[in-house]
């Protein structure tokens, strides 16, 4: 039961390692090739065994022609790889060049330097004005702001590499990015004895520069996400898919069928025998349990999958297992981590239950108010915000029955500042 369990929890790209660990360490288990003829009726197992075993278990073989959920062909290069680039082409004395490399090795994924560079002197051999040049080389790397100490000295660097004229912004960046992220305007302009329209024109030209310089380089070790699912639209029915066809297709190997007959072997190997068998059965019923709890948040869903996210109802694990019969941990566990390719794109399994309130037609789903919001604020007047106020009078006009606080926790968890934040001065 623990393994079934297992295997119902894990994604598709984490059970296919979990598969190749078992392959590892059990010696029955074997994956048959596609060509591979099935094993001849001569030699069969001990009786009694033939009721327990499947020799070609699911996952079921691919139609060639049918098309594996796609990852990307090659990871991007990651920061260090764009830097080391970058140094080769550089001039540099032997110090300098193994103190710049130390450097880079020491940048953390969004670029900053997370040693001293006192700690990175003495660390990589070189004296402390060699480190201190070799940072200076580093700063002056491909993207602007990398290798920055703070994000003060990340946004400045940037400053100066891009040119940028306007001379609020280093005085922005020095002393008053806390008051920006609270949407203090007004109280910088009386200070730099400025008008709100000078501070709202020099904030615009700050938020054109990245305090995460290196996020957009990849990772080593960064997961590619594939479906677990997929629902395709035929005519005016949805297909669900499993995408299990990327895991080995198991079988019993005939080659210990002979051993059964040893008596030393055999406790050993009726061992190994069950938990093969567990496992195809546990690989086979997470199938079937995926299948029928997609098919029925689709039944559910019939909104988002035939006109979009602003469709998606209040759904619960408790609806969904009552319907499929099943316990809602069960459900819990077939969700958990796992993605469903769309029409409408890639989501969580997780995304299609959610609370909700209700509306004209119907209970509408959190996810399908935030959308409202979101719609709301990109339409606003920005110079004059709307207020959650304001906000939760507008819903209720459209039909939508929600409370100030109600609007104000979903604004903050679609990412949207408040109104005071979103004023602009122009």
């Amino acid at each position: 039961l623990r393994q079934a369990l297992t295997v119902l929890q894990l994604p598709v790209l984490d059970l296919e390692r979990f598969i190749q660990q078992q392959l590892l360490e059990n010696p029955v288990l074997e994956v048959r090739e596609e060509t591979e003829p099935a094993a001849p009726a001569e030699e069969p197992w001990p009786r009694g065994w033939e009721a327990e075993l499947d020799w070609d278990v699911l996952p079921p073989a691919r139609d060639e022609e049918e098309e594996m959920p796609r990852t990307q062909p090659a990871p991007a290069p990651t920061l260090a790889e764009h830097l080391y680039d970058q140094l080769r082409l550089l001039a540099l004395s032997p110090e300098e060049r193994r103190a710049a490399a130390f450097l880079i090795d020491s940048l953390d994924d969004n670029g900053y330097l997370t040693i001293s560079l006192s700690e990175a002197a003495l660390a990589a051999n070189v004296p402390e004005d060699v480190m201190e040049r070799a940072l200076r080389i580093v700063q002056s790397l491909e993207p602007a702001g990398v290798g920055a100490r703070s994000l003060q000295e990340c946004l400045l660097l940037q400053w100066e590499a891009l040119g940028i004229e306007n001379p609020l912004v280093p005085v922005l960046i020095r002393r008053y990015l806390d008051d920006l992220a609270a949407g203090r305007l007004t109280r910088i302009a009386a200070e730099l004895q400025v008008t709100p329209a000078e501070v709202q024109a020099a904030a615009d030209l700050l938020r054109h520069l990245d305090p995460k310089p290196g996020r957009r380089f990849g990772r080593e070790g960064i997961r590619y996400l594939v479906p677990d699912v997929t629902v395709e639209r035929v005519g005016d029915q949805f297909v669900v898919l499993v995408n299990d066809g990327m895991l080995p297709r198991l079988r019993l190997s005939p080659s210990y069928r002979r051993l059964l007959r040893n008596p030393d072997a055999r406790p050993f190997l009726e061992r190994k025998v069950q938990a093969a068998l567990w496992l195809i059965r546990a690989i086979e019923q997470r199938r079937r349990t995926l299948y029928r709890v997609t098919e029925a948040i689709v039944r559910q869903q019939q909104g988002f999958f035939r006109h979009g996210p602003r469709y998606l109802r209040p759904l619960t694990l408790r609806e969904v297992a009552g319907e499929i019969g099943m316990h809602e941990s069960t459900v819990s566990r077939a969700v958990a981590g796992k993605y469903i390719q769309t029409p409408h794109g890639l989501y969580p399994l997780k995304f299609f239950f959610s609370s909700g309130v209700e509306g004209a037609d119907g209970a509408l789903s959190a996810e399908a108010v935030k959308r409202m919001i979101r719609d709301l604020v990109a339409a606003e007047d920005p110079r004059r915000p709307l207020s959650d106020q304001a906000l939760t009078e507008a819903l209720v006009r459209m039909g939508v029955r929600i409370s100030r606080r109600t609007v104000a926790k979903y604004r903050e968890e679609a990412g949207i500042p408040p109104s005071s934040r979103r004023r602009r001065y122009d």
